[in-house]
């Protein structure tokens, strides 16, 4: 991959957090501030389809006429792109932070919990629910509740549906067996997680975004480099490689020096071929808040400056194109008490 021209851009009423391509090449859905939306990128139409009582974090397409949404009203729900709200369960107390779906289509994960210190030394107290809920997307059967140590802002499920991994607000990833409930595997990165010296003195950052390589044998993590000042959201954008199925999990690559510039990175994307992947999120400093790296090498061969929050990024169309979403701020009200559209989708050729 070595660019990325842009081919199409909208704008959506409220910001979008998550986003699904449909198999027609030509519809999306996003989760959005305020609802699920159905949207087209050829005629760039939209409408609303189902709401959750609060945001909705992450959408996933089921089949050609159902889609997975949650939420931060800790529920997700099942919705038909032409009849809408069809079924809703109540997962978590608290919100959920991201939901994965395995490539079937079977199985789905919801990750959830809030930072709360634990002690004086701020360290996070221990969850008030399973952090992590396994389902089936089928029958809607719980099928496991694990733990893990809140919050736990990061899932994603194995190529061959079989493991799923989850990361949290220190750093610590935990893998699980979806077939037995038994943890596959367990270690700690500390680089994106940061503890606030100036102004904030708490723990802030952690892993944003997980996904498997195409072998299942490594995950990518995603997120900020440490930071003195939490709050300047100046941490280096980073992402990490690990070989986790052994008993000593190894780091084999990460952000590599000098390709970085500052922001926290929010998502990942691999390219079907399994030669690259993306990762994105915001800008604070440098020229780019999306780029493109060699999987197995981690060069960094394409970048990209949006001038908005990237929340997703998604290839399709074989890998052809890329949806990229996101949000532009969040403003105000105008006079007659309307609010200007700050949800942004792109479409890109990769080249």
């Amino acid at each position: 991959m070595n660019g990325l021209e842009r081919i199409t851009e909208f704008k959506l009423p409220m910001g979008v957090l998550s986003a699904d391509i449909h198999a027609d090449k030509t519809q999306i859905v996003c989760g959005c501030m305020d609802g699920v939306y159905l949207a087209n990128i050829s005629d760039k139409s939209f409408e609303r389809i189902t709401q959750h009582e609060s945001y909705v974090s992450s959408v996933a397409l089921v089949d050609e006429s159902t889609v997975l949404s949650a939420g931060y009203d800790g529920a997700v729900q099942w919705s038909g792109l032409s009849a809408g709200h069809l079924h809703t369960e109540k997962l978590h107390s608290f919100w959920s932070w991201d939901m994965a779906i395995s490539p079937d289509k079977k199985t789905a994960a919801s990750v959830t919990g809030q930072y709360l210190a634990g002690g004086y030394r701020y360290e996070p107290a221990p969850e008030r629910e399973p952090s992590v809920v396994v389902f089936s997307v089928g029958t809607r059967e719980v099928l496991f509740q694990l733990p893990h140590v809140p919050s736990v802002q990061a899932v994603a499920l194995s190529p061959d549906g079989r493991f799923v991994a989850a990361g949290n607000i220190m750093g610590e990833i935990r893998v699980w067996d979806v077939q037995s409930g038994m943890q596959a595997a367990t270690w700690t990165t500390s680089e994106f997680t940061s503890w606030g010296i100036i102004k904030s003195h708490c723990y802030l950052g952690g892993v944003f975004a997980l996904e498997f390589t195409p072998d299942g044998e490594e995950l990518l993590l995603a997120g900020m480099g440490q930071m003195r000042d939490p709050m300047a959201g100046n941490g280096k954008q980073l992402w990490q490689k690990w070989k986790w199925n052994q008993p000593e999990p190894k780091m084999t690559d990460q952000t590599h020096k000098g390709e970085n510039g500052e922001g926290l990175m929010e998502t990942l994307a691999i390219h079907p071929s399994g030669e690259f992947f993306v990762m994105g999120g915001r800008l604070r400093g440098g020229s780019w808040n999306l780029a493109a790296f060699e999987l197995a090498s981690g060069k960094r061969t394409a970048t990209l400056k949006t001038g908005y929050r990237i929340t997703e990024a998604r290839f399709f169309d074989e890998g052809r194109q890329l949806l990229v979403v996101g949000t532009q701020g969040q403003p105000g009200p105008k006079k007659d008490g309307a609010f200007s559209s700050f949800g942004r989708v792109e479409v890109y050729k990769v080249i």
